[in-house]
């Protein structure tokens, strides 16, 4: 007996009902991307080794698959090599290539490639998949899309605010009333980490610093101390683990905090000017929130930090997220093009819908009529019907064979069609079809010759 086939962890099949509800999510972004004036771009699924690496971190470079050589790809190995079993000095001889981690750094591959192309500023939108080796769990796969909007070549603050009005278009679009956009700035981290004495562990006093939702205030405080963070520079950031308030009043405890900070004082600045300009403008249905313990993506993220987190009512990570970077083509020595960008999160989003029911109904449809086969002489002039109706836009289709009506309507019912069309050979006779309603079960009769009037009928329905 064969075996049963089966696919990768991490990785899933979509039947066509979560097609259309991940295309449904999709559509959306994009309408506001372009809305938003954003062009769309499109970048290979695997780059060379050398373009990804060394871009996320250890352990980012960790989660990246790499592919191997064509071709007999181990006789090019020495034999030192070989019997050294050490993957990092093996894998740059049997593989130049790797799927891509992110949208980002091919991103900034493609800016400095195409810049004599580009007119700057580039507002730039990509909807593609990205893969990492990562553990599989709720929301989070080993095969994704990213939704990622980004523009390059300014540095005005007007940016961030737009992409706060971003997320807030989309989520209000989507019917996610409620989420939360937090945001915080990379050099509010870096000032706060100068005036504790920490500057040199800025990344290790961040890490343990984003945790603070998650394990609590003791638990922070511990990892701190094991990472050579001194008692004294975690009492001089204890307002951190007690700040609240609105915006403005957080920003004003920092500026206390921060004053002897230059580069935490222009962090300061940058977020009073994004929150204020925002809240002046206003948001339909999101919240802007002033979060000083995120911290996410600071190998390269310079100023403002984004990340948005679901509405209360479902357990669930990030949504979306993003940031200020003020030098990421620099990796390809393009220096000096500032970039701010955000990335929606697909599979997230997708399931807190599914758990608020947010879903149109009109996605359970994928069919709108449905023609019953009576046999060859009927079902040509069926066919033809069909055509017609395709003609005037709608989805329609024709049962292949002449199969029992008790088996044609059953399926018409499972695929959830609307309206089932019946052309037997007392129709043909009249010169009409007759159309049954599957939700109210009312039928009516219509001539061949008017087909565009039930079309009509049928487009006003929905």
């Amino acid at each position: 007996m064969a075996q049963k086939p089966s696919i990768p962890k991490g990785t899933r099949d979509f039947s066509p009902a979560e097609v259309a509800k991940r295309s449904y999510i999709i559509q959306t972004i994009k309408k506001h991307f372009e809305t938003y004036g954003f062009q769309p771009i499109e970048t290979p699924s695997f780059e060379n080794s050398d373009t990804l690496m060394g871009k996320y971190g250890d352990e980012g470079d960790r989660l990246i698959f790499k592919i191997l050589n064509s071709g007999d790809f181990i006789s090019k190995v020495d034999d030192v090599t070989y019997s050294s079993k050490n993957s990092a000095s093996l894998t740059p001889k049997i593989s130049e290539k790797a799927l891509r981690y992110d949208l980002t750094v091919p991103f900034a591959r493609y800016v400095v490639m195409h810049q004599n192309e580009i007119d700057f500023p580039f507002k730039r939108y990509q909807i593609q998949p990205v893969w990492r080796a990562d553990r599989p769990q709720k929301g989070r796969f080993r095969e994704f899309y990213q939704c990622d909007a980004d523009v390059v070549g300014a540095n005005s603050l007007l940016q961030e605010v737009e992409f706060v009005q971003l997320y807030d278009a989309v989520f209000t679009d989507l019917g996610l009333k409620g989420a939360t956009i937090k945001i915080n700035n990379r050099k509010i981290l870096s000032g706060i980490a100068e005036v504790i004495g920490a500057k040199h562990l800025l990344v290790d006093f961040t890490v343990a610093l984003d945790k603070l939702d998650k394990i609590g205030e003791e638990k922070v405080k511990e990892e701190m101390l094991e990472k050579g963070i001194s008692e004294s520079a975690i009492e001089k950031a204890q307002p951190l683990f007690s700040m609240a308030g609105t915006a403005s009043e957080q920003l004003e405890q920092l500026r206390s905090l921060l004053a002897d900070s230059e580069v935490g004082m222009v962090g300061v600045g940058e977020l009073d000017e994004i929150i204020s300009t925002a809240e002046h403008i206003g948001l339909q249905s999101a919240q802007l929130q002033l979060d000083v313990t995120l911290a996410r993506g600071l190998n390269y993220y310079t100023g403002a930090i984004f990340e948005v987190a679901a509405p209360e009512g479902v357990q669930m990570g990030s949504i979306g997220g993003g940031g200020r970077y003020d030098d990421l083509t620099g990796i390809f020595g393009l220096k000096d093009v500032s970039g701010v960008g955000i990335s929606f999160g697909l599979d997230r989003i997708y399931l807190v819908l599914e758990e608020f029911n947010l879903f149109p109904d009109s996605l359970d449809t994928s069919l709108d009529v449905l023609c019953l086969n009576f046999g060859k002489n009927e079902g040509l002039t069926a066919l033809k019907l069909v055509s017609g109706l395709r003609k005037e836009g709608l989805r329609a289709d024709l049962y292949p064979t002449d199969a029992k009506m008790q088996k044609q309507f059953k399926y018409a019912d499972k695929r959830g069609v609307p309206y089932v069309i019946l052309l037997g050979e007392q129709e043909l006779l009249d010169g009409n079809f007759v159309v049954k309603n599957m939700v109210t079960g009312e039928q009516n009769a219509y001539k061949l010759d008017a087909l565009g009037q039930f079309a009509e009928l049928v487009k006003a329905s929905f």
